[in-house]
């Protein structure tokens, strides 16, 4: 089989499947509260290759004990300018938790119609610019010595893994259970936490590493949008939910060269909706592909909900269960 005639047929499949796609995606942007993510993706161009983006759209309520099916939409663009995740939640407005690039500031703007969005920050993140200076086995093995390795950042890392710890004992809870845990037990640890930092930075160079592992956290763009989850037990510490479902992209990236246009790489970006939401619901992505793929030509409009990752699962228990 030639590569033309195995790029007409995904995008054969990819057309049929198009209708439950687009219910995949109204199903992701009715959420109160989304992850969102990007990576790189190499795009075949004059000359060579361009790195264009893969951005992911994640709604999973199951951390704060919600029931709403958890499912992600992702989409495609040839750069990662800011008007793509601007027109990607064109009409959306929740909670977006994700990193701190600055092209989703269009988003919370204050004159955004309907509304602007609410950043919360991932800790996760700002705990990374801290371990990358205090991973002692790491820093020994590019030759630095223990007098290399920041105390500070070891001591932030400590300070913010007691955070995620009780945040281990919480998943799953009701919001308002999480919200009285954490201003029972995480408030004070936040408190103390920026006031310890505060004065630390106070006697550092602007030009320390740990400087700038500080300056991304305290900045006052950034600290209200790390703290939010003090306010709002359905937020997460973290945008890990996003950074799963861009695995299986990280994964792809070793098993094919590029994609080959901008449709190649839209239709990409529908196949890893269809296989990410169908992973989230503990689907295999093949099984239910394969079943989808055979029966929505003869499915009405009507009926085409049943085909979903999250009610496909539940008809196929029943008749099991029968």
């Amino acid at each position: 089989m030639s590569l033309s005639t195995l790029a007409d047929q995904v995008g054969a499949v990819t057309e049929l499947l198009t209708p439950l796609n687009a219910l995949i995606e109204a199903h992701v942007f009715a959420a109160a509260r989304l992850h969102g993510d990007d990576t790189t993706v190499p795009l075949l161009a004059r000359g060579g290759t361009k790195i264009a983006r893969l951005w992911t759209y994640v709604r999973d309520d199951r951390p704060f004990d919600g029931t709403a099916p958890a499912a992600v939409a992702f989409r495609f663009s040839r750069d990662r300018a800011g008007e793509h995740p601007t027109a990607h939640m064109k009409g959306w407005q929740g909670i977006l938790q994700a990193d701190a690039y600055a092209g989703y500031n269009q988003l919370y703007d204050q004159k955004r119609s309907p509304g602007p969005v609410t950043s919360a920050l991932c800790w996760s993140h700002a705990r990374r610019k801290f371990f990358e200076l205090a991973d002692v086995e790491k820093n020994i093995r590019k030759g630095k010595n223990a007098k290399e390795i920041s105390p500070i950042a070891f001591e932030a890392v400590r300070r913010i893994d007691a955070l995620f710890e009780i945040e281990r004992d919480i998943n799953g809870k009701s919001p308002a259970a999480r919200l009285e845990a954490r201003q029972r037990l995480s408030a004070p640890l936040v408190a103390d936490l920026e006031r310890w930092l505060r004065e630390e930075r106070a006697l550092l160079s602007k030009h320390a590493k740990v400087a700038k592992a500080i300056d991304y956290l305290l900045s006052s763009n950034h600290w209200p949008s790390f703290t939010r989850f003090l306010e709002d037990g359905s937020i997460c510490l973290s945008n890990n939910a996003a950074d799963r479902s861009l695995r299986g992209v990280a994964l792809g990236r070793k098993s094919w060269l590029f994609a080959g246009s901008e449709r190649g790489g839209q239709r990409a970006a529908a196949m890893y909706s269809l296989i990410g939401t169908a992973k989230l619901n503990s689907i295999d992505p093949q099984a239910w592909l394969a079943d989808v793929i055979a029966r929505i030509s003869d499915m009405p409009v009507s009926r085409l909900h049943e085909l979903l990752p999250w009610e496909w699962n539940a008809a196929t228990h029943q008749v099991k269960a029968a």
